[in-house]
């Protein structure tokens, strides 16, 4: 395998997985709002 692929995709498979865990906090976030507020 070449190294400059690896050096390419490298800081683009970071952002999106950084990206996505975010994306994943924040909804986690949400829906448990948005179960106290139905208890509530």
């Amino acid at each position: 395998m070449d190294w400059r692929i690896v050096i390419v995709l490298a800081p683009v498979l970071l952002a999106a997985s950084w990206a996505l865990f975010n994306i994943g906090a924040v909804a986690i976030r949400q829906a448990q709002d948005f179960l106290n507020n139905q208890n509530s």
